[in-house]
């Protein structure tokens, strides 16, 4: 690429705002409570956060299950960098470090997170790296927001909110830990 040539990034218009930090805080209790309730307690369940924004969601989910169950609830990290299909097929396969989630995963009920579940190919290949770590009990999936237009034949079990989207529509979510900011927004790509 040459100097002259420049990298345009899309344009994008915000068309609104779909969930405040009130909103966000209020969704999150009713999921703690889903949890709860689904795996009558949460004595066998672990949380884990698909990097980077499931990570905030799995930790504040599990204060708040930890505050309803009275006792904590192993939370861990997911990295699924070099398991996703739009990289490259050549090369080495990811080397798993034991312990790189943060607990044993092996016959356990595990609730796995993320911001927003769009065509699914994020979740297929965090499936793969969990895999990669032991064999759960059961896998679960939680997102925050559920826009549609799958592309692989994946559901969330527990999910904030079901926003319909436009392919030119995208989901932004945006949270204090990683965004300096608490909220969901609407915007759509412009021409």
């Amino acid at each position: 690429m040459s100097e002259d040539t420049e990298v345009q990034k899309p344009k994008i218009r915000e068309k609104g705002r779909l969930m405040s930090a009130s909103e966000i805080e209020r969704t999150l209790v009713r999921l703690a409570h889903e949890i709860v309730e689904k795996h009558g307690g949460s004595a066998n369940v672990g949380l884990v956060g698909i990097k980077r924004r499931g990570v905030p969601l799995a930790k504040r989910l599990a204060v708040l299950i930890e505050k309803i169950e009275k006792h904590p609830v192993d939370t861990g990290v997911l990295d699924i960098s070099f398991y996703r299909d739009d990289l490259t097929t050549d090369g080495i396969r990811p080397k798993v470090t034991p312990g790189a989630i943060g607990f044993d995963v092996t016959g356990r009920d595990i609730i796995l997170m993320d911001d927003v579940l769009y065509t699914g190919r994020t979740i297929r290949a965090a499936l793969d790296a969990l895999f990669d770590h032991g064999r759960p009990k059961s896998v679960r999936l939680l997102v925050l927001i559920d826009r549609g237009h799958r592309e692989l034949p994946i559901e969330a079990t527990y999910v904030g909110r079901m926003i319909p989207t436009s392919k030119r529509e995208i989901i932004e979510v945006k949270l204090n830990e990683v965004d300096g900011q608490e909220q969901v927004l609407l915007v759509e790509l412009v021409d």
